[in-house]
């Protein structure tokens, strides 16, 4: 086993010792045994120790390099590399780990530490040939798990792309062995992956798996790979979750993460109550599928983060900390939507951390709720600001609270004060202009966009909110049209702009295009704003029940939303 620790060693700790190297100490200094030095060496190598001890650590270098050279000794070339990173000198490192290597060219230790010193340096296109042998001097029986730790060594290096190009070229006798096979190709896999080359990492992910349908790191690539324009990658990683026996839960996890930054809660749900079917004790499970369950089904919701509580109980690390807080700030959601101020404020009562903002924003959004606004925004307003962020943290939370409570006038007038203040924070330029449409500010809404714009060409949520606000008013049609092809030249898979555009083929009476558009944008986010939408216009060609039961979805997602709310009173319609 000694010989995979040393690789797992190489590649696990990519030689942060240049940076963050132990100070010297008695500990540190090492000299050849005494039958390998004389009077003259012993005096060497105690004035080497001194000049280091002394400030004077390159003279020390010097004179240890020199001794171990002399007596070649390994204990000595190891305590020249450790003087020369403990000074941070990179150069002088190496050229110790080279001097030592070649004076003992068998040295499995003089390897990896030239190996080692190599990579921190950036000095990729070097490595190809350790790396290699050190790769083959690992037994086969533990030459796998070696070879995959290997990419954990890169996370740092500066060009990657030759990185992966050099492990590769390390990894391709091992390629064909039926005992590394799978291994070197999931370590390609991964340093593709470092190298932003998608494609090529899916093709390792694939190679991978028809040689084991059971190798995890199969999957973790492909569910990294997931999107739109990588189809095949999810296929992978289904393909690894229906392998007996049941593989654990963590991919699954992994899948569902992945499905919600896709927009994709549907996928996700299923996903998550499968993990939880299959691995009852896995606590994320409950807890991700609590969240996904909360907008639209609060009692099925309440029901699965009160199970995570209860199996998360003993978690002590951050993780299990953040998770509970996560699910006490959402029962306490969930206790003030049904008018539960009390069970509310209990649930946040609970939360470890009493002092983190989000239970603030809490807390006062349920002063808010029960009328006492200007005790809400005080709370807020009480706030430490340290740092810019922070600042701008309590702004968004003060004006969130305002929207809430129906003060979109006082908002408004927040938000510009913010901004005279704060002149380039697009963001909040974006968030006035919002509100100054819920008032009815129409040019002022478009002054502050195309004010935007200017400041920042590639705000896409610019070009969709102005497009989309001609689209809903009925005017400047082919205007609208152009802004939010715009927006998706720059967003091209968000379904929310895709919405929009669905939206000005129906104002302009494309009710076929329309229909695609809106359908699309509803499969890929199923969303009660869309539904709203796409309701609207099947009702409009006749299709009244497939309109209300779209609504019926739309409702189920957001009962509250303005949007949808708005059509079916407009309409007249029952869903």
């Amino acid at each position: 086993m000694k010989s995979v620790f040393c690789l797992a060693v190489v590649f696990s700790l990519p030689v942060c010792t240049l940076a963050q190297a132990p100070p010297p100490g008695p500990s540190s200094e090492i000299a050849p045994a005494r039958s390998q030095i004389d009077a003259a060496l012993f005096y060497q190598v105690l004035l080497g120790e001194l000049n280091v001890q002394g400030g004077e650590p390159g003279a020390g270098f010097s004179l240890l390099l020199d001794a171990a050279r002399k007596t070649n000794d390994s204990a000595l070339y190891q305590r020249a590399v450790d003087v020369a990173l403990e000074s941070r000198a990179g150069d002088a490192a190496l050229q110790a780990a080279k001097a030592w290597r070649q004076a003992q060219p068998t040295s499995r230790e003089a390897r990896r530490i030239n190996l080692q010193i190599l990579i921190a340096l950036n000095r990729t296109g070097e490595i190809g040939e350790l790396l290699a042998a050190e790769i083959a001097a690992v037994p086969l029986k533990d030459r796998p798990l070696a070879i995959l730790v290997i990419p954990r060594s890169f996370l740092r290096i500066s060009d990657r792309q030759l990185a992966a190009l050099v492990v590769e070229k390390a990894l391709e006798p091992h390629l064909n062995h039926p005992g590394t096979s799978a291994a070197a190709w999931v370590t390609i896999g991964r340093m593709r992956l470092l190298a932003n080359n998608q494609e090529g990492a899916l093709e390792a992910a694939r190679k991978t798996q028809e040689i084991d349908p059971r190798e995890e790191g199969a999957a973790r690539i492909a569910v990294e790979v997931m999107g739109p324009t990588q189809p095949l990658a999810e296929a992978i990683v289904l393909k690894y979750l229906a392998s007996e026996p049941k593989p654990e839960p963590e991919v699954r996890m992994a899948l569902v993460r992945a499905l919600i930054n896709a927009h994709r809660a549907t996928d996700a749900l299923k996903q998550t109550q499968q993990l939880v079917a299959e691995q009852p004790a896995y606590a994320p499970a409950w807890l991700a599928l609590g969240l996904l369950q909360q907008d639209n089904r609060k009692d099925s919701a309440e029901a699965s983060l009160k199970r995570y509580l209860e199996l998360a109980a003993t978690y002590n690390d951050e993780a299990g900390r953040r998770g509970r807080t996560e699910a006490l700030l959402v029962l306490a959601q969930i206790a003030e939507q049904r008018q539960d101020f009390a069970g509310a404020s209990q649930w946040l009562d609970r939360i470890e951390n009493q002092e983190d903002r989000s239970v603030q924003t809490r807390r006062a959004s349920l002063l808010a709720r029960q009328g006492h606004l200007d005790q809400a925004r005080e709370l807020i307003r009480a706030w430490p600001t340290g740092t810019p962020a922070d600042t701008r943290l309590k702004l968004l939370a003060e004006v969130q609270l305002l929207r809430e409570s129906r003060q979109l006038e006082t908002a408004f007038a927040l938000l510009g004060t913010a901004i005279e203040q704060q002149p380039g924070e697009v963001d909040l330029l974006y968030d006035q202009a919002l509100i100054a449409e819920k008032l009815g500010k129409f040019e002022t809404m478009e002054r502050l966009l195309r004010q935007l714009i200017a400041a920042k060409p590639d705000y896409h949520h610019a070009y969709n909110a102005l497009g989309y606000s001609l689209a809903e008013r009925g005017v400047r049609l082919e205007e609208a049209r152009q802004l939010i092809q715009k927006a998706i030249e720059f967003a091209p898979d968000d379904p929310m702009i895709r919405d929009s555009l669905g939206w000005v083929e129906f104002r302009s009476g494309n009710n076929a295009e329309a229909l695609h558009l809106l359908q699309s944008a509803f499969k890929a986010r199923p969303d009660a704003e869309i539904a709203a939408h796409l309701g609207e216009v099947l009702w409009t060609m006749g299709e009244r029940e497939q309109a209300g039961s779209i609504w019926r979805e739309g409702l189920l997602l957001s009962p509250e939303n303005e949007t949808l709310l708005n059509t079916l009173k407009r309409l007249r319609a029952t869903p």
